[in-house]
């Protein structure tokens, strides 16, 4: 039942999620696809949590948060995507309006997460970089166990913000959401409340978390570069910017498809384009980061072939 009576309304009780489309034959191809890209994603991203674990060559502060950044990367796929491979193979896709509100505090809290994660990242390269004297005092255990805390404890704040305020809101009328999930502005749609004070404090929190963590990361990279090309060793700087690329790719991919649904003027969340692009964020990075991070690292590398070569000798 999709309304209950509530007072002079009809409160909405589920919503529909159009998804991606109504094409049977290419829900099909997509559900296939996005199958096959959340399995490599979840092995991926434990198998990598894995070798930081069991490696002991990898136990610094730097695999240390991509450890978590794996974590968060499995749990903000899975705020989504086991939902939306479900919804492609039944007609009418619907979600209880629990389920929304978990979902959205999930997708919020992971992604944001993920922003602080990187810039944290950034910000321990910076560290090791220029500061490579004081890099074991300035990011112990402590300093990092407290960034890792605080990242949480950001994702948690910003999370609470969205999820309060779709609980405050009224839904009296459509329930139909243009998207393969509940994404925030989607649902402001369709409340028939006065949303103007939530959409301006959500805006200030996600504008604030994305312009902080953007600020570390560009600043930790101006340092690092003006550094880098201060070293005479042509060796030096090759290592250097080798530990840096795989971590920029992954911002400039994140943040890349962020800022294309977020910041540019003509993008609306309930087009077609902005669904694609979120997939593109919410699922497929997810998949990619522990494969840019495996290929870019000769650390990894090393660790992944001590530990097969372990495992194949006994």
């Amino acid at each position: 039942m999709a309304f209950q009576e509530d007072g002079n309304h009809s409160a909405v009780t589920e919503f529909i999620l159009l998804g991606l489309t109504d094409d049977p034959v290419l829900r099909v191809i997509l559900f296939t696809i996005i199958l096959c890209i959340y399995l490599v994603s979840v092995s991926g991203n434990l198998s990598t949590i894995l070798l930081i674990r069991v490696s002991s060559q990898l136990h610094q502060p730097m695999y240390f948060f991509l450890s978590h950044l794996a974590s968060v990367d499995i749990g903000y796929s899975s705020s989504v995507t086991p939902n939306m491979l479900f919804n492609f193979l039944v007609e009418k896709s619907t979600i209880s309006y629990l389920g929304c509100a978990i979902q959205l505090s999930l997708a919020a809290f992971f992604g944001t997460i993920e922003c602080f994660i990187l810039a944290t990242m950034a910000y321990d390269r910076f560290m090791a970089i220029c500061n490579p004297l004081l890099y074991s005092t300035k990011m112990s255990t402590q300093v990092c166990i407290q960034l890792i805390v605080g990242s949480y404890i950001g994702g948690f704040v910003n999370a609470s913000s969205f999820t309060l305020f779709f609980l405050s809101f009224l839904f009296c009328g459509p329930n139909k959401i243009n998207h393969f999930y509940c994404d925030f502005a989607p649902l402001v749609e369709l409340s028939c409340s006065d949303v103007n004070v939530s959409e301006i404090v959500t805006s200030f929190f996600s504008g604030s978390v994305i312009m902080m963590t953007v600020s570390v990361i560009a600043i930790s990279y101006t340092y690092i570069l003006i550094t880098v090309l201060k070293m005479h060793s042509a060796e030096g700087r090759h290592k250097a910017f080798s530990t840096c690329t795989s971590l920029l790719t992954a911002v400039t991919l994140f943040y890349g498809t962020i800022t294309f649904i977020y910041v540019m003027p003509n993008s609306r969340y309930s087009t077609d384009q902005n669904k694609v692009v979120s997939v593109f964020y919410m699922v497929v990075i997810p998949m990619l980061n522990p494969l840019i991070y495996s290929l870019r690292s000769n650390e990894i590398k090393d660790a992944l072939k001590k530990y097969l070569g372990k495992k194949m000798s006994s």
